[in-house]
């Protein structure tokens, strides 16, 4: 994806809408107009540079010239968007707590075991295929959206086409980022067409990522599944796709069937090279032997442990830093978003939802 989540922002879980079957008409599109309350900017048909971007989109992408043209010319500049996408302009201490207590909630929680209980069967099928534990998959789908509770509501073409064409210039990776999600309004426009389905309809974040786990247009085109074998993909309205789309994904960037994603880990102060430990960042880098030789301290199943590991540090404010060992499972949730903190929610809700559920096995 996206590095799917790369661009959003964790703690805002801002999703959108389904996308309604059938394939609309060049004049048709040209008489839907985009919310009201969300236009801040003229239409981008009356962009040169985004009518040369169908024009090049089109003849890349061998489609229809002139839905292209219509279709983009319906985007709406919004100016929310931008003004989301600009650095905060002071950064906080980091809080693992704090952060921890944004997603792991009774809310959150309860949501997730309805989710369970209404696709057992799914998550169980998924599991097996992929090899990716239900409570990981379930984990996600509570940390983005709270199982499709929270998806969004921006207009997914405007976001992207205001992030393409309007993307803040006083950004430090202005340029990398235009080029980012150009490419991604492109996946969205050749999608859609392909697919038959309206691209005026999606709505999700800020970032342009829609559905029960928020993809971007380029994770849906890539690992994106239609696990409902309704022949569409539907990550808005089907939980069995999202089920599987997320399990695909991880799959994908490399999920090992059975691997723990982190063991706990204390530090013999004798020998302890924080520095060393904590140069790699989230990258599995150690053995177990060097992790130790460092300072690392490991037990039980840890010690067994056959690939490469990471010190995940989660700072805790002006409290000591909480510590465990990351493995590669680790690693490929950070590919969902590169934040580590966010790993951890994502593993801690799915821990909790998966004990709430079987305690209400045990007390019907």
């Amino acid at each position: 994806m996206r590095l799917l989540s790369l661009v959003l922002a964790v703690a805002v879980t801002l999703p959108l809408g389904a996308c309604a079957a059938g394939k609309a008409s060049a004049r048709a599109l040209a008489e839907q107009p985009a919310p009201s309350s969300q236009r801040s900017g003229p239409a981008y048909a009356e962009r040169e540079d985004a009518m040369q971007f169908a024009d090049a989109l089109a003849a890349r992408r061998q489609l229809d010239p002139a839905w292209v043209r219509a279709t983009l010319g319906q985007a709406h500049n919004l100016a929310v968007v931008s003004r989301l996408m600009q650095p905060a302009p002071t950064r906080q201490p980091k809080n693992w707590a704090v952060y921890r207590s944004r997603f792991i909630d009774e809310t959150r929680i309860d949501a997730g075991v309805r989710f369970w209980q209404d696709n057992r069967a799914t998550l169980m099928r998924a599991e097996q295929e992929f090899g990716v534990p239900a409570e990981i998959i379930v984990g996600i789908i509570g940390v983005e959206t709270i199982y499709g509770r929270q998806m969004g509501d921006f207009r997914v073409l405007d976001a992207l086409a205001t992030l393409s064409f309007d993307f803040p210039a006083s950004h430090p990776r202005a340029a990398e980022r235009t080029e980012y999600f150009r490419g991604e309004l492109e996946q969205f426009l050749a999608f859609h067409q392909a697919a038959h389905s309206d691209p005026l309809a999606p709505r999700g974040s800020y970032a342009g990522a829609w559905g029960m786990p928020q993809f971007m247009p380029s994770s849906l085109v890539h690992w994106g599944r239609d696990y409902d074998g309704d022949g569409k993909v539907d990550l808005a309205n089907s939980p069995a796709d999202a089920i599987g789309s997320v399990a695909n994904y991880f799959k994908g960037y490399g999920w090992i069937s059975g691997m723990p994603t982190q063991y706990p880990v204390r530090f013999d102060p004798r020998k302890l090279d924080l520095g060393a430990l904590l140069a790699p960042d989230i990258l599995p880098t150690f053995s177990v032997a060097h992790f130790q030789d460092k300072g690392a301290v490991l037990e039980g199943a840890a010690l067994e442990h056959k690939g490469p590991l990471a010190l995940i540090e989660l700072q805790n404010g002006a409290d000591g830093p909480t510590f465990v060992a990351g493995t590669e499972n680790f690693y490929v949730i950070t590919r969902y978003n590169q934040s580590s903190y966010y790993a951890m929610a994502v593993i801690e809700l799915g821990h909790s939802v998966k004990a709430a559920l079987a305690t209400s096995a045990r007390n019907p």
